[in-house]
């Protein structure tokens, strides 16, 4: 069964911004990141801290998982998670990441602040952003050091600075670490989120989804984003379509009815069908169902608010 969250798109926005913040919710995002770091002014981050709780409860009446990003800074990080306790917050989304010590004294740190607001214990997650050609090398190190990372992302433009290059549009540059992060997400059953380029270019909606599609075939489930329109882009890239899932359908019925006459191989539209291809037919239909059950948890929503 398929137990991980749905986060088809993570849209990011400043807390700091009350017209953003009151709309977020009719967005439709699987989930929302509530912004602490890049977009809020370093002189306002303190006042920025003041607004969460109440952000989190309006950006989350929609259905979506609310996430709040960081600063990963010393002086700011422990007074960010702190200031983020709330019932309503889903995780914590911590950029410049670059080893897995960081990551366990990050959780460490949130175990202490769910303790002291008395949440449940390991009911915060987290999301990890990786920034740094350091970040990329320990890959492995970060996935096994945590026990609640669900995702794990990529900051391209930091990313393709440190290396002293510049994000194409075709992403050929990160195409190797967004490979290594598709693998080791799908070894420790972690999300891989992202696009294979910048996500800045908010307007050139075309070129998004076609770096959403690049990333897809890798194995990403997802991809954060900085602007509405891209939100039902990485929805239709990252959701089966229909035409997918009926096909899926049929590869399960026709399977199982040979497996009922002892055939664990058979012939369905001149191809073949075995248990590797079954397999895959059934994910499939899972993740339908529970993108259906996520569109259904935010409609309802959506309908008590109104």
């Amino acid at each position: 069964m398929m137990t991980t969250t749905i986060h088809r798109s993570m849209l990011i926005l400043p807390v700091n911004n009350p017209k953003f913040v009151a709309k977020a919710h009719l967005r439709g995002a699987d989930a929302i990141v509530l912004d602490l770091e890049d977009a809020v002014p370093p002189r306002e981050k303190g006042e920025a801290r003041k607004l969460l709780k109440g952000a989190i409860r309006t950006v989350g009446a929609g259905g979506a998982d609310v996430f709040v990003r960081v600063n990963n800074d010393p002086e700011l990080l422990s007074d960010d998670i702190k200031a983020s306790m709330c019932a309503g917050l889903y995780g914590i989304f911590v950029p410049k990441i670059d080893s897995g010590e960081q990551v366990r004294r990050i959780e460490q740190m949130i175990a202490e602040h769910e303790k002291a607001n008395d949440l449940p214990p390991k009911s915060v997650r987290v999301s990890l952003h990786i920034e740094s050609p350091r970040g990329v090398l320990r890959f492995q190190e970060i996935a096994e050091a945590g026990t609640r990372t669900e995702s794990m992302s990529m900051g391209v433009d930091d990313y393709c600075r440190e290396m002293g290059i510049e994000a194409s549009e075709d992403g050929d540059e990160i195409s190797y670490p967004l490979s290594q992060m598709a693998v080791v997400c799908a070894a420790y059953g972690i999300q891989a989120l992202g696009v294979m380029g910048s996500v800045a270019g908010f307007k050139d909606l075309t070129s998004f989804e076609r770096a959403a599609l690049k990333t897809k075939r890798l194995g990403f489930k997802g991809a954060y984003c900085i602007h509405p329109d891209q939100v039902p882009v990485l929805h239709r890239v990252f959701s089966p379509t229909p035409a997918q899932i009926a096909q899926a359908k049929k590869i399960v019925a026709a399977f199982e009815k040979g497996l009922d006459s002892g055939k664990a191989a058979i012939s369905l539209d001149n191809r073949m069908v075995d248990t590797p291809i079954y397999k895959q037919a059934l994910l499939c239909l899972e993740l339908a169902d529970a993108i259906a059950a996520l569109e259904r948890r935010k409609q309802e929503a959506l309908s008590r608010i109104q």
